[in-house]
């Protein structure tokens, strides 16, 4: 369906970040907590689609020159640019007022999210590094979120795994930018001037390593708080790595990391990975 996929639903799995601080605070089986966490996916789920729904207007022109964003509902012209902005402001508003329903808080982290990435649609996106930022800034508004709507304390440390993460998925997808360039001469993003292979290649390996260190400083320290038995939590970095050198080989010998939700639901490997850790962690931090 043309509106649904103008919505992008498979993206919703971004929004699944609002439920770390619970998660790891320990909290996730607190079911008035969870519901509230549960709130707070919905809006960021709906001001996210408000969000790709402008990227795709206003990027109707670059869409039609990629292999795949040309199928697009906006750039295939199987909704109406006046359909796409209504259901643009519908979703908007929606989503805002469900986060100030929950809190005022809530609300003010929507609100940036959604006015960041208006400016990245429009503008930042085009300057090399502060678009990966503006991307990785983004995951780190949607914890804030979810810590503000359950008042969890947030971690320091899961800040910066976060950002980090993101940082190194975003940086994987500009390459998939480059890689495209090289093949058919068309610049899917005007930002690729200011990338190269090298740069993003070294780039990709400093992130997925100090990735690796931070959740390795991050589990060897949390026994230090009093949460759960969580003694045992450093032998879940075998999963953390394993799941860094997937999307690695991904990246680099396969070139297919595109786009890191296809990854999450399609690939086997990593889909594995994502489990066995979430089950370790949990084991090792509720029971």
């Amino acid at each position: 369906m043309p509106i649904l996929q103008l919505l992008r639903p498979h993206q919703y799995i971004k929004n699944v970040f609002v439920f770390a601080p619970l998660f790891f605070a320990g909290q996730i089986g607190q079911q008035a907590l969870l519901f509230q966490a549960l709130l707070v996916f919905v809006a960021f789920s709906l001001v996210a689609s408000s969000i790709y729904i402008l990227n795709d207007y206003h990027d109707v022109s670059e869409d039609l020159k990629h292999p795949v964003k040309k199928h697009r509902p906006l750039a295939a012209g199987t909704v109406s640019k006046s359909v796409a902005v209504a259901l643009m402001l519908l979703t908007a508003a929606a989503g805002l007022m469900l986060g100030l329903n929950i809190s005022t808080s809530v609300l003010v982290v929507l609100a940036a999210y959604l006015v960041l990435n208006i400016l990245y649609c429009l503008w930042l996106k085009h300057l090399a590094l502060v678009d990966i930022t503006i991307i990785a800034v983004g995951f780190v508004l949607r914890l804030f979120a979810g810590a503000l709507a359950t008042g969890v304390a947030l971690s320091a440390w899961l800040v910066i795994m976060t950002f980090l993460l993101a940082l190194f998925l975003a940086l994987a997808k500009r390459r998939d930018d480059i890689l495209i360039y090289q093949r058919t001469g068309e610049k899917m993003r005007k930002v690729i001037d200011g990338y190269n292979l090298q740069l993003l290649d070294s780039a990709i390996s400093i992130m997925a390593s100090v990735i690796i260190v931070s959740y390795i400083v991050y589990t060897t320290s949390v026994g230090e708080q009093a949460v759960g038995d969580s003694r045992w939590l450093y032998l879940t970095t075998v999963f953390v790595v394993l799941g860094m050198l997937r999307y690695l080989q991904l990246t680099l010998v396969m070139q297919n990391a595109g786009s890191p939700t296809r990854v999450v639901l399609r690939d086997r490997f990593t889909q594995c990975v994502i489990v066995s850790w979430i089950v370790s962690f949990s084991l090792a931090l509720y029971l």
